[in-house]
């Protein structure tokens, strides 16, 4: 997956296209391509604005005090970063998995995805692993703030294909839990609780 850092991103939109969406008096986002898209938004859609705004004084005021914009030509400039936490409720509801609070990851939004991981934890595989394995492994975007002194980060991500990370997580879950079944003792085959030995059967492990 690849990092969409709001610290470093100037988003670059079309000027006349960005005050024909403010004329419409309709609700409009701003993506991360810089394209203006209109509700309903689509499944897995990165905006860096959204809103329906009245005001058309400035492009300033009509976004709002947390963006830092730059007039060019035909194109208005955004960098977004101030507005994070206004953009995290925007785009929660079609993100992946949240990674915005201090408590970290601890669901993902595609109930198959969330069904490996509810199992994987009866293996005390938690879901920051999990999550770690899908952006070294999966296509998708991470949304989010990251700078490093002092280290700071705070995201969302979305992956472009569910099914592919379904296949890539039970995988790494099914040989994870054949080894610490044939080598911790902890987790002998013979031992395991009730939970243990549902979620085993549910990665297939017999």
């Amino acid at each position: 997956m690849k990092k969409f850092n709001l610290f470093n991103e100037i988003i670059i939109t079309d000027k006349p296209t960005l005050l024909q969406a403010i004329n419409t008096s309709k609700v409009f986002g701003i993506n991360t391509d810089g394209d203006i898209k209109y509700e309903p938004f689509e499944d897995k859609e990165i905006l860096i604005y959204q809103g329906k705004p009245e005001i058309v004084e400035n492009f300033e005021k009509v976004l709002g005090k947390n963006y830092q914009l730059v007039e060019d030509d035909n194109r208005v400039l955004i960098k977004a970063f101030s507005n994070w936490q206004e953009l995290i409720g925007v785009n929660t509801p079609r993100a992946s998995y949240d990674d915005t609070t201090a408590d970290g990851v601890a669901e993902f939004s595609n109930k198959g995805l969330e069904d490996i991981g509810w199992h994987a934890t009866e293996f005390n595989i938690d879901y920051r692993t999990l999550v770690e394995i899908l952006e070294e492994n999966c296509e998708g975007t991470i949304l989010c703030i990251e700078q490093e002194d002092p280290y700071q980060f705070s995201g969302l991500g979305f992956l472009h294909d569910n099914e592919n990370a379904k296949e890539v997580l039970f995988n790494y879950c099914q040989t994870k839990i054949k080894d610490m079944i044939k080598n911790d003792p902890h987790f002998k085959r013979e031992e395991l609780t009730d939970d243990e030995e549902d979620a085993a059967q549910f990665f297939n492990i017999n």
